[in-house]
């Protein structure tokens, strides 16, 4: 694949998968251990623990389509 296609897809695969681990984590209750006169930076403390966890899971999936990619070198 080209550079520019991989970019392409790198960015939508981040973003698809932000946007799942954004929608995912609606799910969970935090109210345990959110302050009540806290909830802004709670708020932004899951925006970005659903970053984390959906550039990591983003990251996995690129890495496996690169290295499939990459197997038919070996033979």
């Amino acid at each position: 694949m080209s550079i520019g296609y991989m970019a392409l897809v790198g960015i939508i695969s981040h973003v698809f998968f932000i946007y799942v681990t954004w929608t995912a984590m609606q799910g969970i209750n935090f109210d345990f251990i959110v302050r009540s006169n806290k909830v802004t930076e709670a708020r932004i403390v899951i925006i970005f623990l659903a970053i984390i966890i959906g550039t990591g899971v983003s990251n996995f999936v690129l890495d496996i389509i690169r290295w499939s990619q990459d197997l038919i070198y070996l033979f």
